[in-house]
């Protein structure tokens, strides 16, 4: 399979089993899954695995990432801060539509502390359904992506 049908999840300790059921749940759509664990329940830190899930797409690896933390608020934020990744964190599959639509989005964060694995799979199947509509939602994500501090 190529880096277009690829998708990094990647999680910490908190999240592992919504983690795995996600991927399960993906690889049944025909993604390929590249689960970067953690797979031990040991305490972790979300930094680690959300910047190591976000450099799989910005390097193009994968095409999506999907990462997970108690709330997705951490981990995306630590995914966010490598240049050509935009991770929001989803509570509702309407934001879940938007961040792809709109964004053009390229990782979605879930809190499995937060949604259940329903919710989650609900909000993972419209993140990965939904194309970026372009137009003048493009020159937003130019601003995006050229800001700087």
């Amino acid at each position: 399979m190529t880096s277009n049908t690829r998708i990094v999840l990647s999680s910490d300790h908190a999240a592992i089993e919504m983690r795995q059921a996600i991927a399960a749940h993906i690889k049944a759509l025909g993604w390929e899954v590249v689960d970067i664990g953690p797979t031990s329940p040991e305490s972790t830190h979300y930094p680690i695995h959300g910047q190591a899930a976000a450099h799989k797409v910005a390097s193009g690896d994968c095409r999506f990432g999907i990462i997970l933390c108690g709330t997705g608020q951490g981990i995306m934020m630590a995914a966010n801060k490598v240049a050509g990744v935009r991770c929001g964190v989803c509570l509702d599959t309407f934001s879940a539509r938007m961040i792809r639509a709109h964004n053009d989005a390229n990782m979605l964060s879930i809190g499995a502390r937060v949604v259940g694995e329903g919710l989650a799979l609900d909000l993972v199947d419209a993140f990965l359904t939904t194309e970026f509509e372009a137009g003048r939602h493009a020159t937003r994500v130019d601003m995006i992506e050229g800001a700087s501090a």
